[in-house]
Order: C-alpha cells, then sequence, then structure tokens
C-alpha cells in the first residue's frame, strides 16, 4: 500500500496531512495515529462526514461526547430486498443517487462499506470508541455528521454533497475562504429523511464494526479482501452478493495479530489479497 507508506514518511518528516485516503487509517490507524502523536503534526480528515465530526468538534471537549452519528446516503439499493440484491449489475451500482464517485468507492457505497470504514476512521480521528459512533441512513446527503454532547445537545454540519467544501476546509483550516459553489437552500430542499441501516441485508457494514472492535490485523483483512471482491464484482468475475460473501471468509479465518507493526500489516494486506484472488479464480466461497 504505497499511500500508507508515503503518509507515514510524510508525518515522520513532521508535515501537517490533509487525507483523503480512508483505507490507510482503516489498515493502519494504530501506526499512523502514534506517528502523528510523535510527531507532533495535525492529521486534517477530507472525507466529507469527518470534516463535519471535526468542525461539530472544534472548541469542544471530547470528554463531553455522548455519540458521533455518522450518516450515509444508503447507497442505490437501501429500498431493495435480499431477493433484488442478487441480481445487481455493474451498471446499477455505479448510479450513485448523489454523490459522484470513483467507481471502487461508489461500490463501497452501495454495500455500505464505506461508511463501515469510516466508522473505523472516526475512532482513530477522535479517538472515540466504537460504541458511541452510530450510523444513520440520510438520503439527502445534506447533513454530513452529527456529534452528540452529554447535555443532550447535537451539533450537526450541514451542506451540499459537495466535496468542495471538505478538501478547501482542511486546506485552509483554520481559516475559512469563499467558495464559488451553489449555496444550500434548506426551502428548496424541504425534507431531510433518517432510518437505521439494515446490517441483515447489508452486513459490510457490521463487519466494519467487528473488525474495527477486534482490532489487529483484522481491520487490513477486512479492506484488503474488500478490494480485491470490489474489483473482481467490477469486473463481472463475482456477484453482487459474493463481495460479503468473500470478506466474511476471510475474516473468519484469520488468526488476528494484536498490536502489529506496519511490516506485519502489510504482510497481511498481501497475503490476504493473494488469498483472495486464489478463492474467486477457484470459486471455493
Amino acid at each position: 500500500m504505497l499511500i500508507l507508506w508515503l503518509a507515514i514518511e510524510a508525518i515522520k518528516a513532521k508535515k501537517n496531512i490533509a487525507l483523503a485516503n480512508k483505507e490507510a487509517l482503516v489498515t493502519a490507524g494504530s501506526v499512523i495515529m502514534q506517528e502523528v502523536k510523535k510527531n507532533n503534526v495535525i492529521l486534517m480528515p477530507i472525507d466529507s462526514e469527518h470534516s463535519a465530526i471535526f468542525q461539530c468538534l472544534n472548541g469542544e471537549n471530547t470528554d463531553n461526547v455522548e455519540k458521533i452519528i455518522i450518516t450515509a446516503s444508503g447507497g442505490p439499493f437501501r429500498d431493495y430486498s435480499k431477493e433484488q440484491l442478487k441480481n445487481i449489475k455493474v451498471e446499477d451500482a455505479l448510479k450513485h443517487p448523489t454523490w459522484k464517485m470513483g467507481s471502487k468507492i461508489t461500490i463501497d457505497s452501495a454495500t455500505l462499506m464505506n461508511k463501515g470504514f469510516e466508522v473505523i476512521e472516526a475512532h482513530w480521528l477522535y479517538n472515540i470508541p466504537y460504541k458511541k459512533i452510530e450510523t444513520v441512513i440520510h438520503p439527502q446527503s445534506i447533513i454530513h455528521s452529527l456529534v452528540e454532547f452529554k447535555d443532550n445537545s447535537v451539533i450537526a454540519q450541514l451542506g451540499l454533497p459537495n466535496m468542495k467544501i471538505p478538501i478547501q476546509y482542511a486546506l485552509s483550516y483554520p481559516k475559512r475562504l469563499d467558495l464559488d459553489s451553489k449555496k444550500l437552500d434548506l426551502v428548496e430542499i424541504q425534507n431531510l429523511s433518517f432510518s437505521k441501516p439494515n446490517f441483515e441485508l447489508f452486513p459490510c457494514l457490521k463487519f466494519a464494526y467487528d473488525a474495527g472492535i477486534a482490532g489487529g490485523t483484522l481491520p487490513a483483512v477486512l479492506n484488503a479482501a474488500n478490494e480485491i471482491a470490489v474489483y473482481a464484482f467490477l469486473e463481472d468475475k463475482i456477484r453482487f452478493l459474493d463481495i460479503q460473501k468473500l470478506i466474511m471468509k476471510m475474516m473468519n479465518e484469520h488468526n488476528i495479530i494484536k498490536n502489529p507493526n506496519l511490516n506485519e500489516i502489510l504482510d497481511v494486506d498481501k497475503k490476504v489479497k493473494e488469498e483472495t484472488k486464489r478463492i474467486i479464480e477457484s470459486r471455493d466461497y
């Protein structure tokens, strides 16, 4: 994982980081955050959800946080049945209802794995236990995340689904600069709706919680197996629901290394990717 190595080397060189790649923190959050603390650098999130959390926490004492609520659009299949999910085509999965993204992250959004990655990312960025990180389906993608405090106050960050704001904020922080883009009009939006995620239909989100809580090298397994499975789906080598089957198989078969170093994480990443490819070719799942 080149991006992981580059991020760590930049942190060791005492460079502040604006991180757009969530897989680095998912795979090696403990290593990265240890280096961030050791080198006294700032790690600014670019994800819209984590930028929102950062803004909601600005000036607050994290000891007063009751929970973080990360919103998810739910992807294009949020209202599908199990039977409908069996017949998903690649072109269907690439039609995200609110965001324009690359193919890999769009599939991750459709399986809710992207949201699972963001849960793990939030744990490392804000030192928040998983039991205090909640996910909520919010199809309009207007509220990007919320923070609830001990006094029951809830602070949210709102904006149109546009990455310009979090990218600019990460690069200009602590300043806020003028931005030439469409403004949020709540009257035009009219309705904001919310629902609980369906962990049974979209188990990838639960896999992420499980991997994060277990810790060690299991999140690296989650990420590696998902990456290979998603690209296999994009190449029509497997079906949509096979993505979750492959991830579950690789996680169940892994012997977790607790407190791994970077080399151990990279080794697990490589071996899991190779094994996932082998399993796909042999159809042994």
